[in-house]
């Protein structure tokens, strides 16, 4: 399908990943700098099933050559064989891409095995580290935890910004952190703080979904430092800082 994609796209097919077509259906501004398109699927979920956090890799257009980007699917209809999809926007050509996507608009993907299993037993607590671009795993996180608890560090802005979080006062701790210092401001805030939580929760589980450096700074600290076993930890690099 479409051009040639260099060495990520050999990659992909030596995995065994497999390329579908998908069509913008539907678009909404939710912020100046969040959209949400709907897309229909090209048969994708009826061939791969659905399951919590799912995400796929779409294809962009960069100054004429590919570039692939991941992106989790917002409430899949495997029936209707739609999902949404959010974008936070930013400068790149994923970004530029949502900004003028518009119903008829087509963009194609590649699935991998992208499979999320729930913990069980199911964790006593659920400690999330998250920002924008990882919003809706988060979210599909969340849902499929159900009435489990969960302290969640958000980076950048929330609900009180407009960002579709969807969380429950009564069960969800959330904490803003204001994006500093590259990310090392929220990695001071989430060691000074997930300690003494952790000393309070018998079956924790950590789930870990920012900026690469910051991912892999606090995925080492809860495994190697604080003790978290490591199927208890699940920790995903959503995006590189430039």
């Amino acid at each position: 399908m479409g051009q040639g994609r260099g060495w990520e796209g050999a990659v992909l097919k030596l995995m065994r990943g497999k390329d579908f077509e998908f069509t913008v259906t539907d678009v909404e501004d939710v912020t100046p700098d969040y959209r949400r398109l709907r897309l229909s699927d090209g048969g994708m979920l009826a061939a791969t099933g659905v399951h919590p956090t799912m995400w796929v890799r779409l294809w962009f257009d960069n100054a004429g050559k590919p570039h692939q980007r991941a992106y989790t699917l917002v409430d899949p209809d495997p029936v209707a064989g739609t999902f949404g999809m959010e974008f936070a926007l930013h400068e790149g050509c994923a970004s530029d891409w949502a900004r003028a996507a518009k119903p008829g608009d087509t963009v194609e993907a590649t699935v991998q095995g992208t499979g999320f299993e729930v913990p069980r037993p199911l964790p006593s607590r659920v400690f999330a580290v998250a920002d924008p671009a990882s919003l809706p795993a988060l979210n599909s996180l969340l849902d499929a935890m159900g009435d489990t608890p969960a302290t969640v560090w958000f980076e950048g802005g929330g609900a009180e910004d407009g960002l579709p979080m969807r969380t429950d006062p009564g069960r969800h701790d959330v904490r803003t952190v204001p994006r500093r210092e590259a990310g090392a401001h929220l990695v001071a805030r989430v060691k000074e703080e997930l300690p003494e939580l952790l000393r309070a929760t018998p079956e924790p589980y950590v789930w870990i979904a920012c900026d690469t450096v910051t991912t892999r700074a606090l995925s080492a600290y809860a495994r190697k430092e604080l003790g978290v076993p490591k199927q208890r930890v699940n920790a995903l690099g959503y995006w590189r800082a430039t």
